[in-house]
C-alpha cells in the first residue's frame, strides 16, 4: 500500500475542469513536484491534499485512511505558501509556535520544539526578529520552520522559492532539499520551474491541461518524455515535425523535409508506415562537425554566452536548430560561419504527433 495515494481525482469549478481523473502514488519520505504551466491544475491538486478544495469525484487516501472525511486542521499537513503568509505582528518564534499553541501543545514541549525547528533553518539566532526586518530567504525560512514544527505526515509547498532571485533560490534548493532528506518527511512541491523540480525531486508528476501526462524520476522524463508536450516543457529542445519512412534492425529511417536520417524506433505501429511523428532532439545533443561533414549544414545566425555554455541559433534546412556547446575557451564557431551539425541517432527521440496549440 503506498503512504499516499490521489485515485480519479477530480475538481471541477461549473464548467470548468481543473483537475480530471488523476492517479498518483507517493510513498513514505518522497520528494514529489506537480509540475506544469499556470492553469494546468497543480495548485488545484494540491489544495485537495491540502483539504481547502474538496474533490468533485475521486479519493485521496494517506496510508489507507480517508483523507476527504478529513477537516484541513487534522490532516497533519504542514503547507508553505508563496506569500510565506507570516503574521507580521510576530516574531520568528511566535510564527513558528503558532501551529502549536492551536493543538494545545505544552509550553515546554513548544519552547522545545520551536528552538530544535529555528535550528534545523539555521535561525536560532533571530527568533526575536520580525518578519519585515528579514530578507525574503529568512522569511522563506521562517514559513520552513512554521510547517515543520508541527512534524507533519506530509510537507507541502506551493511555489515556495518564486519570490527568490536567482542566486537565491539556487541556494534555498539546496537547503530545502537537505532539510527535506534529514527530516525524512513525505512532501509534494507545485512549481512551473523545471530546473527547481528536476533539483529537488525524487519523481516529476507533469501536468498538462488538467491531466497528468507523464510521472518518472527527472533523468527519465528529461531523456525519455512521453509526449511532444513533456519534451517541450522540460528544457529546450529542437522540436521538428517528421515521417517514419521505414523500420530497420533496432531503429528506423525518419525524414525532415527532404532530409532523412536514423532514431530508434517509433513510439507506436501507427506511425511505421509514414506515419506522422514529431522528432525531438536536445541542443546539447547536437554536435559540431566542419562544414560539409555534417548530417545537415548550416549557418550560425546567433549565438549567446551563458557563462558555462554557448547556445547557438543554427539555420539549416530542418529550420532553425538551437545548439547548447560547453564553454572550453573560445566559441567554436564564429556568427554568420558554417557548420555542419550531427548527433548520434540514439538522441533522437520520436513522439507521437501533436498539432501545436
Amino acid at each position: 500500500m503506498a503512504f499516499l495515494e490521489l485515485t480519479g481525482l477530480t475538481k471541477r469549478f461549473g464548467e470548468v475542469t481543473a483537475v480530471e481523473d488523476f492517479d498518483l502514488t507517493v510513498e513514505r519520505g518522497e520528494f514529489v513536484s506537480l509540475l506544469g504551466p499556470s492553469g494546468c491544475g497543480k495548485t488545484t491538486t494540491l489544495q485537495m491534499i491540502a483539504g481547502f478544495e474538496q474533490p468533485t469525484a475521486g479519493s485521496i487516501t494517506l496510508e489507507g485512511r480517508d483523507l476527504v472525511a478529513v477537516k484541513a486542521r487534522n490532516r497533519g499537513i504542514g503547507i508553505v505558501f508563496q506569500s510565506y503568509a507570516l503574521f507580521p505582528h510576530m516574531t520568528v518564534a511566535q510564527n513558528v509556535a503558532f501551529g502549536l499553541e492551536m493543538r494545545k501543545v505544552a509550553p515546554a514541549e513548544r519552547q522545545r520544539r520551536v528552538e530544535q525547528a529555528l535550528a534545523l533553518v539555521h535561525l536560532e539566532a533571530l527568533a526575536g526578529r520580525y518578519p519585515r526586518a528579514m530578507s525574503g530567504g529568512q522569511r522563506q525560512r521562517v514559513a520552513l520552520a512554521r510547517a515543520l514544527v508541527i512534524e507533519p505526515e506530509i510537507l507541502l509547498l506551493d511555489e515556495p522559492l518564486s519570490n527568490l532571485d536567482a542566486k537565491l533560490r539556487e541556494e534555498m534548493q539546496l537547503e530545502l532539499r537537505g532539510i527535506q532528506q534529514r527530516m525524512g518527511v513525505t512532501t509534494i512541491l507545485v512549481t512551473h520551474d523545471q530546473t527547481e523540480a528536476m533539483a529537488l525531486s525524487d519523481r516529476v508528476a507533469v501536468m498538462h491541461r488538467g491531466r497528468l501526462v507523464q510521472v518518472a524520476d527527472p533523468l527519465q522524463a528529461y531523456e525519455n518524455p512521453l509526449t511532444d508536450f513533456v519534451s517541450s516543457f522540460l528544457g529546450k529542445t529542437n522540436r521538428l515535425e517528421g515521417r517514419v519512412l521505414e523500420r530497420q534492425s533496432g531503429g528506423c529511417r525518419v525524414a525532415v523535409g527532404e532530409t532523412t536520417f536514423e532514431a530508434p524506433p517509433p513510439p507506436d505501429e501507427a506511425a511505421a508506415g509514414g506515419g506522422r511523428v514529431i522528432v525531438s532532439i536536445r541542443p546539447e545533443k547536437v554536435e559540431f562537425r566542419p562544414a560539409g561533414a555534417g548530417l545537415v549544414e548550416g549557418r550560425a545566425a546567433a549565438r549567446i554566452f551563458l557563462g558555462d555554455h554557448w547556445l547557438y541559433q543554427v539555420e539549416t534546412p530542418l529550420g532553425v536548430l538551437l545548439v547548447i556547446r560547453q564553454n572550453a575557451g573560445p566559441a567554436e564557431v564564429e556568427t554568420g560561419g558554417s557548420v555542419g551539425l550531427a548527433w548520434d541517432p540514439a538522441q533522437v527521440r520520436l513522439l507521437p504527433y501533436e498539432a501545436q496549440a
